[in-house]
């Protein structure tokens, strides 16, 4: 049953958007349902998404918003266009699988445009829908790039950088690399572009290490010294995941870090 795996899918949810959710069981015959939302928000006042079974091995995912969500609707409305554009991408990345369905509006170019917006998504298994794997897989392949969409859109987790002045050149831009390296939605969405493995060495450290193997870190591609007039930004090209020792061995060369090409033609030149 899902209410039994309220604690697993709360900590997936969170850990994918960068933000805090709330949980509640919904009554939806024998089989129960959750509805999930932002946990610094009333329930009725933002987006809620909600999961229930759909026949014996499908979940059904719907996000809404709740009566009362004018103010962020609003805020939303606001949302810079890398936010919109991060957020579009971060649906677009649903497996295919899932059927989402916006209604009146494209998969790729959608708008938030007032309390009635919805999307929704219907994933099939190949077990039962109440195993915790299924969940687990629903919750990954859907509800994390629905609320992580979200997320974006609100500004929820802004990230302050640390003072870099002294340390680099250019350290404003490189104050903008690591607060794009380091927004959980652009993680989220760099791993599910390119998979959980170095672009550089190919390691794939879950594989190796098992729970001990979320080490994969995010990488800006765009040298700082470059990075001194506006660009259009597109975290699907501008990130790629990188195993610790490769991200570390990029960022021995300052201001400039070496190139990903750079990096693997000195790895083929000392392989022994």
């Amino acid at each position: 049953m899902l209410k039994d795996h309220a604690d697993l899918i709360a900590s997936e949810l969170s850990e994918g958007t960068g933000a805090s959710v709330a949980l509640s069981i919904v009554a939806s015959g024998i089989r129960s349902g959750l509805d999930i939302w932002f946990q610094d928000l009333e329930k009725r006042q933002g987006p809620i998404v909600e999961l229930r079974p759909h026949g014996l091995k499908a979940h059904r995912v719907q996000l809404r918003f709740g009566n009362f969500s004018r103010q962020i609707l609003k805020q939303i409305s606001e949302a810079p266009a890398e936010d919109i554009q991060l957020a579009r991408s971060l649906v677009t990345s649903i497996r295919v699988e899932a059927n989402v369905e916006i209604p009146g509006q494209s998969l790729e170019c959608w708008t938030v445009d007032d309390g009635r917006f919805t999307i929704a998504a219907t994933l099939k298994h190949e077990t039962t829908a109440d195993g915790g794997d299924a969940i687990v897989a629903t919750c990954r392949e859907v509800i994390v790039p629905l609320m992580a969409a979200m997320a974006e859109l609100i500004g929820y987790d802004e990230i302050v950088p640390e003072d870099t002045s002294g340390e680099l050149e250019g350290a404003l831009s490189l104050a903008l690399v690591r607060k794009r390296e380091r927004n959980p939605r652009n993680r989220l969405l760099c791993l599910r572009v390119h998979g959980y493995k170095c672009f550089c060495c190919g390691i794939k450290p879950q594989l190796k290490y098992g729970p001990a193997g979320k080490v994969l870190e995010v990488h800006h591609l765009q040298p700082v010294s470059q990075l001194h007039e506006e660009k259009h930004y597109d975290p699907k090209t501008d990130l790629v995941p990188l195993c610790p020792n490769c991200h570390r061995a990029v960022h021995t060369r300052r201001p400039t870090p070496y190139s990903i090409e750079e990096l693997m033609s000195m790895m083929d030149t000392n392989v022994h």
